[in-house]
């Protein structure tokens, strides 16, 4: 029996889209390198390894994402327990979206969606960096 989705990704984007705000690539670069500012890029690794990286920005895997968040997690990462403004990132901008949705839900603020993703930031002049492979 096939199975029947009753709410699909373009119905829960559109529900986050509501919910969450993003900032434009632009805006981002111009805040980049700012202490009151983490960049977290929830990409596969492989796409980082093969695209690059953001400098400065802190990996975040999306399976793990709200594990790191949560300070009663046993894999929490101090980085979300600190006074920053969290710009979540992926490759076009989708799964951040509705990542950044999930930690606003959680409750942590300010939570920015990086509209466009990784591409968005390349198509507007922000600086990449490249990664070695481990």
């Amino acid at each position: 029996m096939p199975q029947n989705i009753v709410v699909g990704h373009k119905q829960l984007m559109a529900e986050a889209e509501a919910e969450v705000e993003s900032i434009p690539a632009v805006d981002a670069i111009a805040v980049l390198g700012q202490p009151d500012i983490a960049i977290i890029d929830i990409r596969d690794p492989r796409e980082i390894e093969r695209e690059g990286r953001i400098p400065g920005s802190f990996h975040a895997p999306r399976g793990m994402l709200e594990f790191w968040v949560d300070p009663e997690s046993p894999y929490h990462k101090p980085i979300f327990a600190e006074e920053k403004k969290f710009i979540i990132h992926c490759a076009s901008g989708w799964r951040s979206l509705l990542a950044t949705q999930v930690l606003q839900r959680m409750g942590l603020k300010p939570v920015l969606n990086l509209k466009g993703g990784f591409g968005a930031w390349k198509d507007a002049g922000g600086p990449v960096e490249k990664v070695e492979k481990k």
